[in-house]
């Protein structure tokens, strides 16, 4: 029986290390001949405060909700999961995703109560972890090698170390949770000037000597 949940790439890293641009590159490019849609959550939750989003995915009660988890810099907990499913749902529908599009995840989930949640609509084949040091999260950070940090009020020191934590804490630990379930996960170090281009590059090396092992 055909698995009718979407089929999904998960990318993992630190603030900074460059999974939107590489998410972004990814759906223009597609995956394995497939087509690929761009999730990033982020953005989506910012979509959400700017009333971007349709209506039925998100409520006024929702909007504050966000702007508060925005300006807190903190991660949706289980029990608000429902939100970002929501808002899953309603960006999959938005962009006409079928069951053969390829869904980009960045940004969701971030810990293991969501990827548990999330498992009953995508199921995830490939983990592309960006390996990136705090100093190189800084260092990208102001450089910008992707041009996508302008107008981000979330770049400054405390926000960052914070966001570092979180990820060390709650987020890293799902590359052995879907290792664990079968997934193929793709590591990719990170240094300061590395681009989404030859973020790409190394992927497909990496995932061409995975597929060449016996």
């Amino acid at each position: 029986m055909n698995d009718p949940r979407y089929p999904a790439l998960l990318l993992l890293g630190p603030t900074g290390a460059g999974k939107t641009p590489l998410g972004q590159m990814l759906e223009q490019r597609g995956w394995e001949g497939r087509r690929c849609l761009h999730f990033d959550f982020g953005e989506n939750l910012r979509a959400a405060v700017r009333g971007e989003l349709p209506d039925e995915s998100v409520s006024p009660g929702d909007i504050e909700f966000v702007r508060g988890v925005l300006e807190q810099g903190v991660l949706l907990e289980d029990q608000d999961f429902p939100l970002a499913e929501r808002i899953l749902r309603a960006v999959l529908a938005q962009r006409q995703a079928d069951r053969d599009t390829v869904i980009v995840l960045n940004g969701l989930p971030r810990h293991t109560g969501q990827a548990a949640a999330l498992r009953r609509l995508v199921a995830v084949h490939t983990v592309i972890r960006l390996d990136c040091t705090a100093e190189t999260v800084a260092q990208r950070i102001r450089q910008d090698p992707a041009g996508d940090r302008a107008g981000r009020v979330d770049d400054q020191l405390p926000a960052i170390a914070k966001k570092l934590r979180i990820y060390r804490d709650r987020t890293a630990p799902l590359v052995a949770w879907y290792q664990q379930r079968g997934a193929r996960v793709l590591r990719i170090p990170v240094s300061a000037s590395l681009t989404a281009e030859a973020m790409w590059q190394a992927i497909l090396e990496r995932k061409r000597a995975c597929d060449e092992r016996p």
